[in-house]
């Protein structure tokens, strides 16, 4: 069985979902389909995720939302009409939609948030399921509610409960046909819609993969494979990463990959579940696979990301080594502030900590000094600020000589200082700290080291 999942731009507009219909009647292991929401049907349009929120918004100041609503039912009744859907597909995501928005003045703003942005996922699903059996194809529409999707934790940012995967296993184990589930979404134990964070509907494919012990679960977007680097910064890039590793993509998603969020491969790989990445508008590219273990060939890389808006807390103290705790002490500071630090290279006399900066503002940033010299009595201590992080990513750099030398000459070439260097202990990766300015520079000279 293979769990497939499509994002909104596979879903935008007719066209679009007539392409999924052929992705998933050509394999006959597709039988569980996850949709988002109908994304941009071109550059300068709007996802339907954003007019439900716009309409949520109108709905809880009190306005009247008749363009709002309008606009949102227009979106889906534009696809069913093209795909000769009928009247009533319609007529049933119009009611669904005004029977949401009742709810405006009774729910706290969070709620009734997600509940209204919870809509696109719930009524795509409705509309590919729809025109699945307008083929002649059985399908049906599955609702988290009824397979025991239980979330919790915080509404717009919610996690799955551990228990609903033996749930969910049984739920699909009476389905047949094709099951054609919404992302995105899931319910509380008390009957409430709760959404995940971004990538919901990765999240939920990921889940649902996990719990249905899946061959495959194949995500469908609009790239024919994963890249090693930015095209935006590398223009020339052309050949896609064929495998990488779960340990890679992982490395390579924290210095803004653009991948998957973290939270959207947890299940799989937990699981064990290769992860294909494919295209919906090439679907006879192979795409990237991600997988526990790959065929390495020593001393190459798989990929180099970078991203930028980093601080560095900066503490020297003479001695310091000698000092009992003095890390621990550090790191309580930041704790007490809420503080998560991303890594934390030093040496015999000086601690760096680096830090997201969106997680220090100026006026937390003082408090944080302040704690610092007066829980350690440092020498010296400062925050920098414009930092990027490069990170270097590659199973066949375990063990292998001359790695970070080749990168370290890649941006000296350039004229680009190194501020700061750490490596993990898995040798499957290491860092770079530079100024934020030479971010794209920096990208370009290490791929034409590694790659050109």
């Amino acid at each position: 069985m293979k769990v497939c999942k499509f994002g909104g731009s596979s879903l935008a507009n007719a066209a679009q979902v007539n392409k999924v219909m052929d992705i998933v009647l050509a394999d006959p292991a597709r039988r569980i389909v996850v949709v988002s929401a109908p994304g941009k049907r071109h550059s300068g349009d709007t996802k339907v995720t954003d007019l439900l929120i716009e309409l949520a918004n109108v709905a809880m100041s009190g306005e009247n939302c008749d363009r709002q609503f309008g606009a949102v039912v227009e979106r889906y009744a534009e696809i069913a009409q093209t795909l000769r859907l009928g009247d009533g597909i319609v007529k049933m995501i119009e009611d669904d939609i005004r029977s949401r928005l009742a709810h405006a003045g009774a729910l706290e703003a969070a709620e009734f948030m997600d509940l209204m942005k919870a809509a696109g996922e719930d009524n795509s699903a409705k509309l590919v399921a729809e025109a699945f059996n307008a083929r002649g194809r059985k399908a049906r529409y599955a609702s988290p509610r009824d397979t025991g999707m239980v979330l919790t934790g915080p509404f717009g940012d919610a996690t799955l409960d551990p228990d609903s995967y033996s749930t969910l296993s049984r739920a699909f184990s009476s389905f047949d046909g094709i099951v054609v589930y919404p992302g995105f979404f899931g319910y509380t134990r008390e009957g409430k819609v709760a959404t995940f964070p971004r990538g919901g509907s990765d999240i939920t494919g990921s889940i649902l993969a996990a719990a249905v012990c899946a061959d495959v679960y194949e995500n469908f977007t609009d790239v024919d494979s994963v890249y090693p680097v930015d095209p935006r910064i590398v223009p020339e890039v052309s050949d896609g990463i064929p495998t990488m590793t779960y340990r890679e993509m992982r490395e390579l998603a924290y210095a803004g990959f653009g991948v998957f969020a973290d939270e959207a491969v947890i299940p799989a790989v937990r699981a064990r579940i290769p992860i294909n990445i494919r295209n919906t508008n090439h679907p006879g590219e192979p795409g990237t696979m991600i997988q526990q273990s790959r065929r390495v060939v020593p001393g190459t890389i798989v990929g180099i990301a970078a991203a930028d808006g980093f601080c560095n807390i900066v503490v020297e103290k003479y001695l310091m080594n000698r000092e009992v705790g003095f890390g621990r002490r550090l790191l309580q500071v930041l704790e007490t502030e809420g503080i998560a630090y991303e890594h934390m290279p030093s040496g015999v006399d000086s601690q760096c900590i680096v830090v997201k900066g969106q997680n220090l503002p100026k006026e937390k940033e003082r408090k944080v000094v302040q704690s610092i010299r007066r829980e350690l009595q440092p020498d010296f201590v400062a925050v920098e600020r414009d930092i990027a992080i490069l990170m270097i990513v590659g199973e066949g750099m375990c063990y292998t000589a001359g790695m970070l030398a080749k990168a370290c000459l890649a941006l000296a070439s350039v004229g680009i200082s190194v501020s700061m260097v750490n490596q993990g202990s898995s040798e499957v990766s290491f860092m770079i700290a530079i100024r934020s300015q030479d971010r794209e520079q920096a990208v370009r000279a290490l791929y034409k080291a590694f790659f050109g």
